[in-house]
């Protein structure tokens, strides 16, 4: 199999032909990271006559934003009732309305801008491995409407093939709000809508140094250096230690895909009927869906960031854990692998904020779809009112780690990985 990333051989994404256009000398906000969030605020900020640069390391769209599932999901990380709990019954709602915004704002950008990139709203299917899952997931039903006023539906294991082609499941829950994309071909759609909009895209332009000079910050990259009235960090899980005290915060988790051949519309159909967004009630989570006839199937296969070694081993996972799923894939050719780099919280949150003009979005853990595009917007419009300090996921801290035993090297992903598998199995 190929260890090649297969959505970008379905997308075109933008060139690095930027590399050759004249830095800016002065900019109203430098945005460093050019994923969803990033190229979300850009194009909100540009569209209201806002001088942006947007700078990015590698090439536009290169990290986690061409490289996840295209699962644009409601909800957050957390279950809902455990964000209840912790941060009490109105700010959970805002919170899990954010949710829902988000995919609005997904839809809203793609149908305005005409982005081409398969966009349906074909519901999210959460299957249960086990039957105490399923006894959870009939309390989740009640729980979500009470709550949340929030409709989703409950489908007993005897029903369970009509959603799914497998047997490994004991009853699922779906919810029909959520979506499905090709993420690559979305963050180039989400790239040139945010260049027609006036903002300035940089490619190859690693950030180096952060530094404030009076009211302004000035911005050190490997191209040369740019005055910016507030700054945006949108790295995600690639938060380096330009930014210390955030890279301190986030955690960066391996998140590994493999893509099947082309499968027959009939097996097709068998695998996924309503082609359903996919995923398990495991810590140790599978996620899995269709597009273009594949199979496109990922999960924590390992937790370190993508490396030709790690990719390489989680190719043999993932296709094992995608035959007990599906047996019948069993002689069913994997054609790609490919990795990625999520950001977590330690506390599982997404957070924002502002530090003396510097703001952030940082902390999706598998959300970015949809809330890097959602909060990538809001926080630019934050940025505009001064009024960041009211938005929803900027009511609570954004913690480090106990002890403040951690400077940015995750060395302990092995023991968290080995605890998630632990919970799966007394669970």
């Amino acid at each position: 199999m190929n260890q090649q990333n297969f959505w970008l051989t379905t997308a075109q994404m933008p060139a690095d032909s930027n590399t050759i256009i004249p830095f800016p000398e002065n900019v109203d906000v430098a945005v460093i990271g050019a994923g969803y969030t990033g190229l979300s605020a850009a194009y909100t900020l540009a569209k209201r006559n806002m001088n942006v640069a947007v700078l990015e390391a590698e090439s536009i769209g290169w990290g986690a934003s061409s490289r996840n599932g295209g699962m644009a999901l409601t909800g957050l990380k957390l279950p809902m009732q455990i964000v209840l709990k912790r941060y009490g019954r109105d700010l959970a709602r805002q919170l899990f309305q954010c949710s829902l915004d988000s995919v609005d704002t997904v839809e809203q950008i793609v149908k305005e801008e005409k982005i081409d990139c398969g966009f349906g709203r074909t519901g999210h299917l959460l299957v249960a491995n086990k039957p105490g899952h399923y006894a959870a997931l009939e309390k989740e039903v009640e729980f979500m409407a009470q709550e949340f006023n929030h409709n989703v539906r409950l489908v007993p294991p005897r029903e369970l093939k009509d959603e799914v082609g497998s047997v490994a499941y004991h009853g699922g829950l779906v919810d029909e709000v959520s979506g499905g994309l090709n993420p690559a071909q979305y963050v180039a759609g989400l790239a040139r809508a945010a260049e027609k909009a006036g903002a300035r895209l940089h490619s190859r332009a690693r950030v180096n140094r952060l530094r404030r000079e009076g009211k302004r910050f000035i911005v050190e990259t490997i191209r040369g250096s740019l005055s910016a009235e507030s700054v945006l960090v949108a790295t995600a899980g690639y938060t380096s230690n330009v930014t210390k005290k955030l890279q301190r915060k986030i955690i960066p988790i391996g998140s590994f895909i493999i893509a099947t051949e082309r499968l027959s519309d009939k097996l097709a159909r068998e695998l996924s009927p309503k082609n359903r967004m996919i995923f398990d009630y495991k810590h140790y989570l599978n996620y899995f869906r269709l597009w273009d006839n594949r199979l496109i199937f990922g999960g924590r296969a390992a937790f370190f960031p993508e490396k030709e070694n790690t990719i390489a081993r989680s190719a043999e996972i993932l296709r094992r854990e995608m035959i007990q799923v599906y047996p019948q894939l069993k002689d069913v050719k994997v054609e790609y692998v490919w990795g990625g780099t999520l950001d977590f919280a330690f506390d599982m949150m997404t957070h924002v904020g502002n530090e003396e003009g510097m703001y952030y979005a940082l902390g999706y853990a598998g959300h970015g779809v949809a809330m890097g595009t959602y909060l990538g917007k809001t926080v630019a419009e934050a940025m505009i009112k001064g009024n960041l300090n009211q938005h929803p996921f900027a009511q609570f801290k954004f913690p480090g780690a106990p002890l403040g035993l951690y400077n940015g090297f995750p060395w302990f992903l092995p023991l968290a990985g080995a605890w998630y598998k632990f919970l799966d199995w007394i669970e």
